[in-house]
């Protein structure tokens, strides 16, 4: 790594110099070296840096504790991405408050089109269904998708994409070389060799509450829009959306059912003014996207698939395919559902088994099986 990669990553970890004040560093002197070599009196004059700020760039340790980062970025593969170098997302790198240094395993592309989704750690099965059937289709269309990879939304979001045989990009809230939620090891390295884990704290940073806001802008920030599949009332994926909109973002919200606390979040900002989606279609209808004739006709064939397999059935196996097209559903609910007979219901599913439309799990629950 060059030295300008170094002296970034020190001013990354400056304590008290986050990324609102190193952009502003970088535009009063121009190039990061300028400001490793300041001194004490250039730094004193400038009124976004405090005393402590000014011992803190002066102080030699921090200097020190940069090849430290760097040798644990060597030992488990991590590359660093600068707000100078060509790899730099180009949407995130206009934020207000962009990161200095993201530490990356895997790759990006730069002028890749990004799309977040985000959501609740404990999703429902409609939640589940929404993010990974979303996500797939986007991933069809090119798209790569975002999320922080967290348990529930987030993760069946990235499950989605790679589904697909899509990229997509976690960003993380703590160090690369920590597995956090841990049970999303094998996750992560799939998302490392389809896309990217990238992060703006250094290897060995816990995951501690405070990093995951922060993270958030990050999400939104490397987006063309921010999707909310299920969200409480308190939700980090609010976070997301607030930075979202403050960052000139569209913000898109699935509609939920209103007596499940899941769904607070997202009825609350379709009501504010969020776009309601019940599809993709709604997503791109908003966001001015061009495509190549293959990812098109990619998606379409899929989608001509999809209707085939749909158009021979009666109705009744329509109105039962399209109940629990997004939920995985009880044999119970899909009677109330509909408003058909227990008995019929059951006949009809059984068809559809055969079919290989439908697949039911242990205890009488059916989902869509494509």
């Amino acid at each position: 790594m060059d030295i300008s990669t170094k002296r970034w990553i020190w001013l990354s970890s400056v304590p008290g110099i986050g990324a609102v004040k190193s952009k502003k560093l970088l535009e009063h002197f121009g190039d990061i070296n300028n400001i490793w070599y300041a001194k004490r009196d250039e730094l004193s004059v400038l009124p976004f840096l405090n005393r402590t700020d000014v011992s803190n760039l002066m102080g030699e340790e921090r200097k020190t504790a940069a090849n430290d980062i760097l040798n644990s970025v060597n030992k488990y593969g991590i590359k660093v991405i600068t707000i100078e170098s060509d790899t730099y997302p180009s949407y995130l790198k206009n934020i207000y408050d962009p990161p200095p240094v993201l530490y990356m395993r895997g790759s990006i592309e730069r002028e890749a089109k990004y799309l977040a989704i985000v959501g609740s750690r404990k999703a429902t099965s409609y939640g589940v269904r929404a993010a990974q059937t979303i996500s797939m289709e986007l991933s069809k269309y090119g798209i790569t998708v975002v999320s922080g990879m967290a348990r529930g939304i987030d993760s069946f979001a990235h499950r989605g994409a790679l589904d697909a045989g899509g990229r997509t990009v976690a960003v993380i809230g703590c160090g690369l070389d920590i597995i956090y939620p841990y049970e999303n090891k094998r996750l992560m390295e799939s998302i490392v060799a389809n896309g990217a884990c990238i992060s703006e704290y250094p290897p060995g940073t816990t995951p501690m509450p405070g990093n995951f806001p922060a993270r958030n802008r990050i999400i939104s920030g490397i987006s063309l829009g921010v999707i909310v599949i299920e969200a409480g009332g308190r939700s980090g994926s609010l976070i997301t959306a607030h930075f979202a909109l403050e960052q000139g973002r569209e913000v898109f919200a699935l509609p939920g059912n209103v007596n499940r606390i899941n769904s607070i979040g997202t009825n609350k900002l379709i009501k504010d003014g969020a776009k309601m989606i019940t599809g993709i279609n709604d997503i791109l209808e908003e966001i001015n996207i061009s495509f190549s004739e293959e990812k098109i006709k990619s998606f379409f064939d899929q989608k001509s698939r999809d209707g085939e397999l749909l158009k021979g059935l009666s109705d009744d196996e329509k109105r039962i395919t399209e109940c629990i097209r997004l939920e995985s559903m009880h044999i119970d609910a899909i009677a109330r559902r509909t408003g058909m007979k227990i008995e019929d219901v059951g006949a009809l599913l059984v068809m559809l088994e055969l079919k290989g439309i439908v697949e039911q799990s242990p205890g009488k629950i059916f989902s869509i099986k494509f």
